[in-house]
């Protein structure tokens, strides 16, 4: 599969225009939703109202599939949840999943379904990290439960390269957050990573520029820098845990970064496509035409998003592979 950066130049043979119901979901979105989400207040009634919101739509148009097993976990300052697909058997590989929606907003429990649908397409368990949200808890708060539960599932014998790290939006930085704060404390990094619809500038410069060509179905990238702004008020900018930089990262792990063609976050995920590569990494960028943001948490709404889903599981499957192979060469060389 090649990777690109540009919707002019998708894999070879992977992607078409969006089907009628995903651009009729699109068009709709956009009149109805994107008003609303542009009004909203980030007071805390505002704030409570989105988050109610997103979790009825959430679970209207990304359902638990029937069987699904859910564990919830309270471990210290660990906090999130196993999510199994029915019959799943216990073995080496877990996923480990992050969600999104501005740090502000969604949680384990809203991503149940899109998690549940991505064991039952990988055959491994996921655990969702449910961090702390702002504005009750700003940075580093999110950043520093998700980087908890990393060593938490090491501290349970899963080795480093069978975790995959997966998750959307605000998931995407803390994702490259963690790599960072790995290469720095010397902790093995991940086998593989999986990001949909990532978000990478939390002062929205990048989404603002690509909002001149295409507006976001969902919501203009004023009134997302408001919401995030509630997790890094106070911070400078520039901090290096806000504003990111992979290029003095070793040992990256294979990324594939999914991202919809009408959402402001395609210059995001070019952005994180080229920082990867630029450090040596692979990376492989998916821009599928006409999709929303984050259009794998809605399969009653959105057709491809099981193709996405499906796409997702076999990286997911090579990569963990490719790194098998080459962790057993590596230890057969220093025999």
């Amino acid at each position: 599969m090649t990777s690109t950066t540009t919707d002019a130049h998708l894999p070879r043979g992977a992607f078409h225009k969006g089907s009628w119901r995903t651009r009729l979901a699109a068009l709709m979105t956009r009149l109805t939703l994107r008003p609303v989400t542009n009004l909203l207040p980030t007071s805390r009634g505002g704030i409570e109202f989105s988050r109610r919101l997103v979790a009825t739509s959430m679970n209207l148009f990304g359902p638990v599939p029937k069987g699904t097993s859910v564990d919830l976990v309270s471990d210290g300052p660990v906090r999130g949840e196993w999510v199994r697909a029915p019959g799943l058997r216990p073995g080496p590989r877990v996923i480990l999943y992050i969600h999104g929606s501005a740090y502000v907003i969604c949680s384990a429990r809203t991503h149940r379904g899109l998690t549940a649908r991505l064991s039952r397409s990988t055959g491994l368990p996921v655990f969702t990290v449910d961090y702390r949200l702002a504005p009750e808890h700003p940075f580093p708060a999110a950043a520093d439960d998700l980087e908890a539960a990393y060593r938490w599932l090491l501290g349970l014998g899963y080795s480093a390269r069978n975790i995959v790290i997966a998750g959307d939006s605000a998931g995407g930085h803390l994702a490259a957050d963690l790599l960072i704060e790995n290469d720095r404390t010397g902790t093995p990094q991940p086998g593989a990573m999986v990001l949909f619809s990532p978000l990478i500038d939390l002062d929205f410069e990048l989404s603002a520029r690509t909002e001149r060509t295409r507006k976001d179905p969902m919501i203009s990238a004023s009134a997302a820098r408001k919401l995030v702004a509630l997790y890094t008020d106070g911070q400078d900018a520039d901090l290096p845990r806000l504003r990111l930089d992979l290029a003095l990262v070793r040992e990256l792990p294979s990324t594939l970064i999914q991202v919809g063609g009408t959402e402001m976050l395609r210059g995001d995920a070019r952005h994180l496509h080229a920082m990867l590569e630029a450090a040596g990494g692979r990376s492989e960028l998916e821009i599928w035409p006409d999709q929303m943001h984050v259009f794998q948490a809605l399969p009653r709404l959105i057709p491809e998003a099981a193709d996405a889903l499906a796409r997702a599981s076999e990286f997911i499957t090579d990569a963990l592979d490719t790194t098998d192979v080459q962790h057993d060469s590596k230890e057969q060389v220093t025999r």
